[in-house]
Parts: C-alpha cells; sequence; structure tokens
C-alpha cells in the first residue's frame, strides 16, 4: 500500500481566509497554464476552476472553448477547518472522456484529498493536504502518479496556494 502523500504548509493570515482562497478562489493560485486538463490536452490555459463549496459540489475545469471536465467532488465540507474530495486530474496525453483503463484500476475511482485548516494565531494558519487512495484510482501505475503527484503540490500548493495568501 502506498504511503499518503501529505504536504503541510503554514500561511501568514486566518484560518477562514486560508480556507475561503483555497476553495472559493482556487484559480487565482492554481497554475491554469500548466497543471489543467486543457493544458495538458491542447496546450491552451484553462479559463477557470469553479468549486460547487457544498457536500456532493462538483470541482469543474472550464476550457477555453466552453467545455467543462470534472475534477472531482466535495465528501466533506466543514468551513474554515476541514473538506475532503475525490479528485482526478487525467495523466498526460489522457484525453477527458476517454481515460484509458490501467490493470487493477476501477472506472469510478479517484485519489481521496483531505484539506485540514488549524489556527496557530489570528494571522497564522497550518495547512496540511493529505491525498490518499492511489491503488484504487491508478491501479499499477500508482507509484509513478504518486511521485508526479508529489512534484505537482509541491508547485502548486506548496509554492502557488502559499504565495497567494502572502506566504
Amino acid at each position: 500500500m502506498l504511503e499518503p502523500l501529505i504536504k503541510t504548509i503554514e500561511v501568514p493570515c486566518s484560518q477562514e481566509k486560508a480556507f475561503r482562497v483555497f476553495i472559493n478562489e482556487m484559480d487565482t493560485w492554481w497554475p491554469l497554464g500548466q497543471f489543467t486538463t486543457s493544458a495538458m490536452s491542447s496546450g491552451q490555459p484553462a479559463d477557470a476552476i469553479r468549486v460547487d463549496a457544498t457536500p456532493g459540489g462538483k470541482i469543474i475545469e472550464v476550457w477555453p472553448n466552453g467545455t467543462e471536465y470534472e475534477w472531482g467532488t466535495i465528501k466533506a465540507y466543514d468551513p474554515n477547518d476541514f473538506l475532503s474530495m475525490d479528485f482526478h486530474i487525467p495523466r498526460p496525453g489522457e484525453q477527458p472522456g476517454s481515460r484509458t483503463m490501467m490493470p487493477g484500476e476501477r472506472e469510478d475511482s479517484r485519489t481521496l484529498v483531505e484539506v485540514r485548516f488549524t489556527a496557530l494565531s489570528e494571522a497564522q494558519t497550518r495547512v496540511e493536504l493529505t491525498q490518499t487512495n492511489w491503488e484504487d484510482a491508478f491501479g499499477d501505475s500508482a507509484p509513478d502518479i504518486r511521485e508526479g503527484y508529489d512534484f505537482g503540490l509541491a508547485m502548486i500548493f506548496e509554492q502557488g496556494y502559499k504565495a497567494a495568501l502572502g506566504g
């Protein structure tokens, strides 16, 4: 079983702001021209990421031509404290809607991303992102894909998200 991928940062803002920016302003810190289905498939940056921040709400990438691609679903939502979501951005070269199954992979599987927001003070928050369920989501390719996500989340979460909060 693969170990969970865990990224922890501290950001110089309130717990409420850290939560709000993470979920409601995702397309202000997510690199739309690099780590999106549009960028990986067509070379064009996505126009937006839209999040319905409620349990059962969808995370949607909007392409320049208006096509929408679902990244995941909010599983649990506790404002300012915690959220979890199933999550999948296709592998490089994989076209949205034409998913190629890998050995041991289930069609409906996704990784699980859980994010905890812990106030350290009024102006300092610890944010811990944990991603699991690698084998179910990616079958035999899980170790390589987990390694790619580890690299990507260093840029997306540890750098981009943190920078959006002044860190």
